[in-house]
This record gives structure tokens, sequence and C-alpha cells, in this order.
């Protein structure tokens, strides 16, 4: 199937959704495609059941706050499972569930894209930049002289 093909039925599929089932699709995305819910999802697809600090410590520059408010998210979805021992000191596990190992088996495919992708990428980000640059540079030399041309003396 080529990607105009896999557009079109992306169309049918969106043109299809219920009011319901296209928030639900929009409240799902905007949790699972996060930075930090999908490394939560990687880490615990790689390690398997991890506690709280054990997640932490695989995913460099997470707070305790984010951390735990994305795993509340992904659990409330479905695509994660919290095993509470009621156990003193208390001791909780995370894992995925079948719904999140789904998710991060779909999400395989993405990141082998961006990696085959890279260079262009990069490439693109180059350019970009050295436009945004050379706008930036032009916006500056048009601000002095519209400057320098109103504390000119007027001329007779």
């Amino acid at each position: 199937m080529d990607n105009d093909e896999i557009i079109r039925q992306s169309q049918a599929v969106c043109a299809a959704l219920s009011a319901e089932d296209d928030g639900l699709k929009r409240e799902v995305l905007s949790h699972a495609g996060n930075r930090w819910s999908l490394g939560i999802v990687h880490t615990l697809g790689v390690a398997g059941r991890l506690r709280h600090a054990e997640i932490a410590r695989r995913m460099d520059g997470v707070t305790q706050r984010m951390l735990t408010r994305s795993l509340r998210q992904l659990e409330r979805d479905g695509l994660v499972l919290r095993h509470d021992y009621a156990e003193v000191p208390p001791r909780v596990e995370y894992e995925l569930s079948a719904l999140g190992r789904g998710l991060l088996a779909q999400m395989i495919p993405l990141w082998m894209w961006v990696v085959e992708n890279a260079e262009g990428f990069r490439a693109a980000r180059q350019r970009y930049d050295a436009r945004a640059s050379d706008d930036a540079r032009r916006a500056i030399e048009l601000k002095h002289a519209f400057r320098a041309s109103e504390h000119r003396p007027p001329t007779d």
C-alpha cells in the first residue's frame, strides 16, 4: 500500500468516527504520544515490570511529578498496569498492558522511520535555521535603517 492509499484510508476512518470516538482518539494520542509517555512505554516494554524509582532512573530528565502524572494517564487509558502490593514499606510496580504492548509495537515502525530519515531532518533544520537567521539579520538591518531615517533632518 502506498502513502496516498494510507492517507485515503486514514481520512475514511476519521470521517467515520463518532464525536465521542474522535475525542477519545485525541485524548489518548495526546497522553500516549507525549515525550514522557513514549519513554515510559518503551522502558516498560524493554525492561518489563518496574518500580517508580527504577523507571525514573532509566529516563534521563523526567521529574518525579511528571513521571507520576504520565503513569496515571497511561494507567487510566489502559496502557499501563499498576500493581500495589499493600506492603510496608509500600511497593508498587508498573508494567505494560496488552494495549500498551500494542502501542509499542505500532510505534517501532515510526521510530525506525525517524532514524532512517535522520539526515533529511538534519538537512531540513539546517536550511530552515539558515533562512531564519538570514530573515532575522534582514529585519535588524531594516529596523536600523528605519531608525536612522527617523533621525535625519528634513530636507527642504
